[in-house]
């Protein structure tokens, strides 16, 4: 009896495919260093640990921020709709975005990428959004891992995390304990989705056929906030903070304000988007869309009302900042002023 010959690619994992895939994204990497002041290291992908150079940092006090965070099951919907070339800025989007919420300015990005086979096709798609997420956040990517498990996933299946490391000096950190009696909570508007409640979507797309004009906004990647909100930090326009993620509005608002003080936010306000007006058509409770999306809102600042003209010249007309609340001395926790209008 002829005996099988056992290797590792026969098991389901390609090494050489693997390797491949590291040449072209040290490649892509190293045009990108070449661009930037920041980094002067010749061979930042494919080595044990990634190395980045911050001699050139002029932080006083310096103080390291760190985030991690996924897509969640947007990938699924990516798979299906055969569609990679944006999901990988959402990915750098849910890290960084939670990295500004401190202040921090964005210094690199690592990717870690866990597939069932490895498409080479594929996986260049999404890793060419990741690097357009780390341009529009100004960081870069330095490293990170791409894992062929054969049996864990099916070969078809993906899965992404991210992590961004940042530094903000340490009298620059944005605390809830910055927010007073009487500042505003401005509105920044979503892309979108963005990257929460993807599992509700799916659930009422098993059960709805979306309109056509609305398909596009399915996958529409997760608005980058970064160089917007690091242009009023250096001005020192803001008081804090909050990246409107998971939880949805109220509950990420509460993050960034002190025990003492009261959320008064009025709902009414929010500039609804219509993905979720077709959502909400779907019979989902108001609670249960603002608990679970963003509305319209992927970013809130607390500020003083005097900052609020000087703030809203850093935005274009399309993220324009606007008012939807204020914080004030009260025994409540929170303090609903009006409910949402679709």
């Amino acid at each position: 009896m002829k005996k099988i010959e056992n290797s590792y690619k026969k098991s389901g994992v390609n090494i050489s495919l693997a390797n491949k895939l590291v040449k072209h994204i040290s490649n892509i990497s190293k045009k990108d260093v070449k661009k930037t002041k920041v980094s002067k290291n010749k061979d930042v992908i494919g080595g044990f640990g990634s190395l980045f150079d911050i001699s050139n940092i002029n932080i006083k006090d310096p103080v390291i921020v760190s985030c991690t965070d996924g897509v969640g099951t947007k990938i699924d919907l990516a798979n299906k709709l055969k569609k990679f070339d944006t999901i990988g800025i959402d990915l750098v989007a849910m890290c960084v975005n939670d990295l500004i919420v401190q202040g921090a300015k964005p210094l690199f990005f690592l990717d870690y990428i866990a597939v069932g086979k490895l498409d080479l096709k594929k996986t260049k798609k999404i890793l060419k959004g990741i690097f357009k997420g780390c341009k529009m956040s100004d960081c870069k990517l330095i490293g990170g891992e791409t894992a062929e498990m054969p049996g864990i996933y099916s070969d078809d299946k993906f899965d992404l995390a991210g992590f961004s490391v940042g530094i903000v000096s340490k009298k620059k950190i944005l605390d809830k304990k910055n927010v007073r009696n009487g500042n505003v909570i401005l509105a920044i508007p979503s892309s979108g989705i963005h990257s929460n409640g993807y599992s509700l979507v799916r659930s009422v797309l098993k059960r709805n056929k979306i309109p056509g004009k609305l398909k596009k906004e399915i996958l529409k990647p997760t608005k980058i906030y970064s160089k917007e909100i690091m242009r009023l930090t250096k001005k020192n326009l803001i008081n804090a903070s909050a990246h409107i993620t998971g939880g949805g509005l109220i509950e990420n608002l509460l993050r960034s304000i002190p025990s003492n003080l009261t959320l008064n936010i009025d709902l009414s306000k929010i500039k609804i988007l219509k993905i979720f007006k077709w959502l909400k058509s779907k019979n989902i409770s108001d609670s249960e869309m603002i608990r679970t999306f963003n509305c319209g809102i992927g970013f809130c600042l607390i500020v003083q009302k005097k900052n609020i003209k000087k703030i809203k010249k850093i935005f274009s007309k399309k993220f324009m900042p606007y008012e939807i609340g204020y914080i004030s001395k009260n025994k409540k926790k929170i303090n609903i002023l009006e409910s949402l209008k679709w």
